[in-house]
């Protein structure tokens, strides 16, 4: 890895001209998305509040700012973008597999507690 780092972000829609101005850039990014996160939270508008695949399309907004927070944290200050195909692939869906298999088994126990909470005692055969 000789060669020098990427100064761009976004797929190359922004570039810098060296690694500290592209530090502050993927900063402020993160901190944009951030600040959508806690302003959704607050005001936790009406109409996200739909159900959408067993969950409120908030929470799916949450669970998709954060896994963008934590792919642009992993791409550019991990130095990912500078790794072989290979190693980003395993890196990459190992994550998004057990990202998935989180969600799973969230939806899965946090309907049983609630059906419990909901009807009582609850046998179930699986």
């Amino acid at each position: 890895m000789g060669h020098g780092h990427n100064l761009a972000i976004l797929r190359g829609l922004i570039k810098f001209k060296s690694n500290t101005q592209k530090i502050w850039g993927v900063l402020i990014l993160l901190s944009i998305v951030t600040a959508v996160e806690v302003v959704l939270g607050i005001i936790k508008p009406e109409s996200l509040m739909v159900s959408f695949l067993g969950m409120k399309l908030l929470n799916w907004i949450f669970i998709i700012l954060t896994i963008v927070k934590a792919y642009y944290i992993t791409w550019d200050f991990m130095h990912m973008r500078d790794e072989t195909a290979g190693l980003r692939r395993a890196v990459v869906w190992t994550g998004i597999f057990l990202i998935i298999y989180l969600i799973f088994i969230l939806l899965q126990e946090g309907g049983y507690v609630f059906s419990v909470y909901k009807d009582g005692f609850i046998k179930r055969d699986f």
